[in-house]
């Protein structure tokens, strides 16, 4: 097997890959990713104890310990183009020899569990509460970068998608990756379920309008209506589907589980983001320790 090149794959003097500045005795098998920075304390201040803090721009690393589970929590940056980077680095971190420059001959699985924040879709699922995503649907075009066989199943809830909502397929071609069930299972009590959407944007592709108008000004209200065998979609945001698709295609664990601080239905807005994301790392910090 060939050597992967120093161009690909980008490694530090101290022996760490580049964006995260990461090495494999540094990262834990579960990894916790957030988008703020600010957020990594708000989950590391639960550790017990803190090994490792690394920090390369927006890329902030705490691995520590609660009991005798070890855990790193990562700062990704907002956008699926920032996930990009960061599972493709945690994920050579895992199972690539910076050594040698090749892919290890036993694989490491990690488990990755974004805590994030979201936007509902649904009036039935108010500011405050939680959501854990079964799916990750992207309008995003990440994955379509990447070669991989697309089950039958998620070419029928996209094809179902396009007809449902009209989309403009020359702007973006969804696609679909189902979550962990072995880490779905554990977030039951205190969370709704569905599929999230993730978007290339904040406004123009969450159909936010403040000065420019929309090529699909009814897109948000077309996702609220979606339905596909018992499938609805919950919420969006700007991470999940790639996650769940690097993450899948990768052979790791993967979940989702978001506050959610705005109802685009109700048109209403947390009073306390702050506290509501506070709740929420709580909560799945207990289900990951449990």
């Amino acid at each position: 097997m060939a050597a992967i090149a120093e161009s690909e794959l980008i490694i530090t003097n101290r022996g760490a890959i580049y964006h995260l500045n990461l090495r494999p005795e540094e990262l834990a098998d579960t990894v916790i990713l957030v988008g703020d920075p600010d957020r990594v304390k708000k989950v590391s201040k639960h550790f017990d104890r803190i090994e490792h803090q690394l920090q390369h721009r927006e890329f902030i690393t705490h691995t520590g310990y609660i009991g005798q589970k070890r855990l790193s929590v990562l700062s990704t940056g907002i956008g699926p183009d920032n996930i990009d980077i960061a599972l493709n680095e945690l994920d050579a971190v895992a199972n690539i020899d910076f050594e040698t420059r090749q892919i290890k001959s036993s694989f490491r699985k990690l488990n990755f569990v974004r805590f994030g924040t979201s936007g509902s879709l649904q009036a039935d699922i108010p500011v405050d509460e939680f959501v854990a995503s079964t799916h990750g649907l992207g309008l995003d075009n990440l994955m379509n970068y990447y070669s991989y066989q697309k089950t039958e199943d998620s070419i029928d809830l996209v094809d179902a998608f396009v007809a449902q909502t009209g989309l403009d397929t020359n702007i973006t071609m969804p696609y679909v990756f189902s979550g962990s069930q072995l880490l779905l299972q554990k977030f039951d009590a205190g969370f709704h379920k569905g599929i999230t959407v993730t978007c290339p944007g904040f406004y123009g592709p969450q159909g936010r309008v403040l000065r420019l108008g929309l090529a699909s000004p009814q897109l948000v209200n077309k996702l609220t209506e979606f339905h596909f065998n018992g499938h609805r979609i919950t919420n969006f945001e700007m991470e999940t589907s790639a996650i769940f698709g690097l993450g899948k295609l990768l052979g790791h664990e993967c979940m989702s589980v978001n506050a959610i601080v705005a109802n685009r239905v109700s048109k209403s807005f947390t009073k306390d983001s702050n506290a509501v994301v506070e709740r929420l790392i709580k909560q799945a910090l207990e289900v990951l320790i449990t």
